[in-house]
């Protein structure tokens, strides 16, 4: 089964949980536009909404490029609460895995995703940010291509 998110261009949904440092687990929504230029180059916009709190919320910008026939990338990342971030990820045969950098941070913040694919149109996401060596968030959730009717 070949990979579709990221891959293709496309609009996803993601409904799961997010859980702070000593935090109890909060809901979750989001949704994720995924484009493609003609020489390799995709943009990914995520936003993340925390329904029935005052949690404000996240936005993701990615800028990215994946040559054909390659299953390593690299990326920019204009994050809402982390600022400027770089990362790369890697296409396995059942998952995509990325881990990015806060750029400048003095937290020496990092990132880490999993994306494990279940079939054409979904996939379930683990994620999570550290200071140094601490967890201090994360979030696992169910992505869903949305396809046009």
């Amino acid at each position: 089964m070949a990979h579709t998110f990221l891959m293709e261009a496309g609009r996803w949904t993601l409904q799961g949980n997010w859980l702070d440092r000593d935090g109890l687990p909060v809901s979750v929504k989001g949704r994720i536009l995924v484009a493609w230029s003609r020489d390799n180059w995709y943009t990914m916009v995520t936003k993340l909404m925390f329904p029935g709190t005052e949690r404000e919320e996240i936005a993701f910008q990615y800028r990215g490029r994946l040559n054909v026939g390659e299953r390593q990338y690299t990326f920019v990342l204009q994050h809402s609460l982390l600022g400027r971030v770089e990362g790369e990820g890697w296409i396995a045969p059942e998952s995509i895995v990325q881990r990015y950098w806060v750029l400048g941070d003095r937290q020496r913040r990092t990132g880490f995703e999993a994306l494990h694919q279940l079939d054409d149109n979904k996939y379930r996401l683990s994620s999570s940010v550290m200071a140094g060596h601490y967890l201090t968030s994360t979030m696992e959730a169910s992505v869903e291509r949305q396809l046009d009717e």
